[in-house]
Parts: C-alpha cells; sequence; structure tokens
C-alpha cells in the first residue's frame, strides 16, 4: 500500500504506518547461495517461465489455463491468454509459439516435468533459440516465481468470481492480467510496476499531499474488484 501511494499518488507514507493497520505474518526469506536460485537471479531478464493451473466453471466443467510469464519484470507475457478443457502438448506448443514472437529476448525457459511438457515441445522451445531448464524432481520451488503468480491469480481474482463457461474465463483472466501487468505493485520491482501506462508521479513539497495542479483519477477492475490510481495534471 505505502508503495502504491509512492508510485502513482507520490505520496510517502511509511511502510512502518501502514503496517500498524495491515496484519502481516512471516517471510521466509531465500537462501543466497542456493545454486538455481543464483541462475535465477543473475539470468532473470533472459528467463521465462510457465505453468498451468486448473480452473472449475459454475456448471464443474474442468479448464485448463496456461501461463507464461517473464521473471525480470514480473510481466505475464501471454497476454491473450487462451483457455481449454483438453490439454496436450501440441496445444501448449501453440501457446509457446505465440507469447514468444521471433524477436523475443528470452534465452530460456523454466517448466516443470509433468507429461504435457513432452521431447517433441522442448525441442520446438529449443529451435525458438530457447534453452529449455527442466525443474528438478519435486521441486516446485525451482519455477516459484511462476508458482506464486498463479497464487496472486487465485487470491486476487478467481477465488471472488466464479466463470461460467470458457469464453467467461478468458474474459475475466485476460482483464485481470492488462491490471497486473500496468497497474498491478510488485514488492520485488522495488517497489514498480511490470509495464506503467502512466508516468510516475512528481515530486511534492508536502510528501503527504497530492502535487499541486494534479487531481486522482480511479478506474474499477473487474467490477470494483480492484481499483487503479493515477494522477491527471489540470489544465490551467
Amino acid at each position: 500500500m505505502a508503495n502504491e501511494l509512492k508510485l502513482k499518488l507520490g505520496i510517502r507514507v511509511s511502510p512502518r504506518t501502514v503496517g500498524k493497520y495491515l496484519a502481516q505474518g512471516p517471510r521466509r526469506q531465500p537462501d543466497p547461495t542456493q545454486r538455481w536460485l543464483t541462475f535465477v537471479r543473475n539470468h532473470a531478464q533472459a528467463i521465462a517461465a510457465c505453468d498451468f493451473f486448473v480452473v472449475v466453471t459454475a456448471r464443474f466443467r474442468i479448464l485448463y489455463v496456461f501461463v507464461l510469464m517473464e521473471l525480470g519484470r514480473r510481466r505475464i507475457l501471454h497476454v491473450n491468454v487462451n483457455v481449454t478443457d483438453h490439454l496436450n502438448a501440441e496445444w501448449t506448443q501453440q501457446q509457446l509459439r505465440e507469447a514468444l514472437p521471433g524477436d523475443h529476448p528470452f534465452r530460456f525457459l523454466i517448466h516443470d516435468r509433468d507429461g504435457i511438457f513432452s521431447q517433441a515441445l522442448d525441442e520446438a522451445v529449443a529451435a525458438m533459440g530457447v534453452r529449455v531448464m527442466r525443474t528438478p524432481p519435486q521441486s516446485p520451488q525451482a519455477n516459484s516465481v511462476c508458482e506464486r503468480l498463479i497464487g496472486t491469480i487465485r487470491r486476487e481474482c478467481l477465488d471472488f468470481l466464479i466463470p461460467l463457461g470458457q469464453r467467461h474465463l478468458k474474459d475475466i483472466l485476460n482483464r485481470w492480467i492488462l491490471h497486473y501487468n500496468h497497474g498491478r505493485v510488485h514488492m520485488t520491482l522495488g517497489p514498480g510496476i511490470p509495464a506503467p501506462l502512466h508516468p510516475s508521479p512528481p515530486q511534492s513539497e508536502h510528501r503527504h499531499q497530492l502535487p499541486p495542479g494534479h487531481r486522482l483519477r480511479c478506474k474499477p477492475v473487474l467490477g470494483g474488484l480492484h481499483h487503479e490510481y493515477w494522477l491527471e495534471k489540470v489544465a490551467a
């Protein structure tokens, strides 16, 4: 919350002040000596990670969602997410082709050892100039950033909305992904936003007030489940 106020509105409030009103649970600090973690940190700007998760519709139909993200900026690459009720390697390979165009900057792709990621799929990814990095057996933490993304999608979106069908689920996810990429603040970015649409607010002489000559704008996301805030300069 303090980071969102600072980045979007130029209001500087101490995180300790916000912490008085928000319950904070224990946070596990990663071990910097782990070899896999060191590799991911050193090459984060050139790494993409992918995974699947399952969604149950209002009619108890099981749908599969494929997510692909850039580790460096925490940006979801598959902007127009696709959903299927019949998951296979060919469908997954097509999603990777669409999300990784010919001029992509990625050198590595992280995925787990699910049977969907077949040898033929890995060879097709290698033909795109991307080296596949399979996570170690029984080590979901090796793809922890993508796993956390799926948890975020559930906690901030799907836990509050029940999709009626495949088209409805796609519409929900595509609108939330726009919010995630362009309006949601990420602590790991300093804090920052993966692909902000609005410029940073100007510095204000008073840290608890809006900069002079600006007004607050707000846009609801998914019917008011979330809101995006930014400053707009008032015409003289």
